[in-house]
């Protein structure tokens, strides 16, 4: 689950982290009493989308009256913001967050990632840091430093040291600063159960080490300990498909393509994707219907891709061991008919009952393109996308 800043940002404060003073607010009206409140004559008015670079993309605007924070908030609220992180169509702002101002003397990057590979939690740090930091990660990564933490001794100081050098606070007034903060979020990461814990970016601010900006994706599979959470999710923030397809106990994440992919198991799933743009494809979505997939699971599934009005073809490719290949094609064939597919539909079935399976399919008097393998179904489906 992906938070707000305004939302990340309480949950610091409640546990210690120097924070600027803001307020959400959901109307023009909202923001002028939110800049009231605030202890500067000035503010920052930023647009609450879950994607990053907001402020490039025009989102966040630095106003001198209430005046100018009105016209702020009237020519964000409703609007389409679109950033590298969304896609073409960009995310409505329904919500912004109104900050006071602080001056900044220098801008640093600093993040605590679950990083399964190592397993730790890793800590990222830059002395680059703001909005360009992408650019900076693409053409000078080595001043990306990543630290990880053994979990099992904790934040020691030796890691506390190494990273205040890494940001060159060492022997500074804001070297103590840092490694509290660092304790703090390192504490907030594990009480949380967060993936990702994002200052960018953490800054000077005369004799205070701020933070300006925070992003906090928490890990759904923790999500029954963490009860206390829900109530910040924002469902408007969500592809609608996917949350409708966890309801049918799917997999369901929408991409930019023309080919819809229907596959039982992720690493699966992933191998079709990856297959697809190999023969020249564009995947539309990644869709994981589980290892024992049912009839209804199919349906569904189905209905929910061709929902995508840009989906040309579909590529369904099964494994059958815990669920059996007559199964599924039995469920093929029931869900075309009842929908009324008329997309082209390649089918690559492999496993148990595969031979029966292939048999209902070119029977059943619905044109099915079968397929031999993952390679022949790739290659049919982006051909039969090209010739919609």
């Amino acid at each position: 689950m992906n938070m707000h800043e305004y939302q990340a940002k309480e949950i610091l404060r409640q546990h210690g982290v120097s924070v600027p003073v803001g307020y959400p607010a959901r109307s023009a009206t909202e923001a002028e009493f939110a800049m009231l409140r605030l202890p500067t004559d000035t503010a920052v008015v930023k647009a609450q989308i879950h994607a990053g670079g907001r402020g490039k993309a025009g989102g966040v605007k630095l106003v001198q009256s209430l005046d100018e924070c009105r016209v702020a908030a009237e020519s964000l609220l409703g609007k389409a913001l679109v950033t590298p992180q969304t896609d073409s169509k960009g995310k409505v702002v329904q919500r912004l967050y109104i900050e006071e101002t602080a001056s900044i003397d220098k801008e640093f990057y600093l993040a605590l990632l679950l990083d399964r590979a190592t397993p730790a939690v890793t800590v990222v740090a830059s002395r680059q840091g703001g909005m360009d930091i992408e650019e900076v990660a693409a053409r000078t990564p080595d001043q990306i430093i990543k630290v990880p933490i053994d979990c099992n001794i904790g934040l020691k100081d030796f890691y506390l040291h190494r990273l205040s050098i890494t940001l060159g606070l060492q022997g500074t007034v804001h070297e103590s600063q840092f490694q509290t903060l660092l304790r703090q979020l390192y504490s907030v990461f594990f009480k949380y159960d967060l993936s990702l814990l994002e200052i960018n970016p953490l800054a000077i601010s005369g004799d205070r080490l701020i933070v300006l900006d925070s992003k906090i994706t928490t890990d759904d599979n923790a999500a029954y300990r963490q009860s206390d959470l829900r109530s910040l999710r924002d469902f408007a923030e969500e592809d609608p498909r996917e949350l409708e397809a966890a309801k049918f106990g799917l997999s369901y994440i929408c991409l930019e393509g023309n080919i819809g992919c229907l596959v039982n198991g992720a690493g699966l799933a992933m191998a079709t994707m990856d297959i697809v743009k190999h023969y020249g494809g564009q995947p539309s979505n990644f869709l994981d219907m589980g290892g024992g997939a049912s009839a209804e699971q199919i349906k569904q599934a189905v209905r929910i891709v061709l929902q995508d009005q840009s989906v040309q073809a579909i590529l369904i490719n099964i494994f059958g061991g815990i669920v059996r290949c007559d199964i599924v094609a039995n469920g093929l064939i029931t869900t075309v008919k009842e929908l009324g597919c008329t997309v082209p539909i390649v089918v690559r079935l492999e496993g148990t009952n595969v031979h029966a399976a292939s048999d209902m399919l070119q029977q059943s008097g619905l044109s099915f393109i079968l397929a031999k393998d993952m390679a022949d179904g790739a290659q049919k489906v982006v051909e039969a996308a090209r010739n919609t």
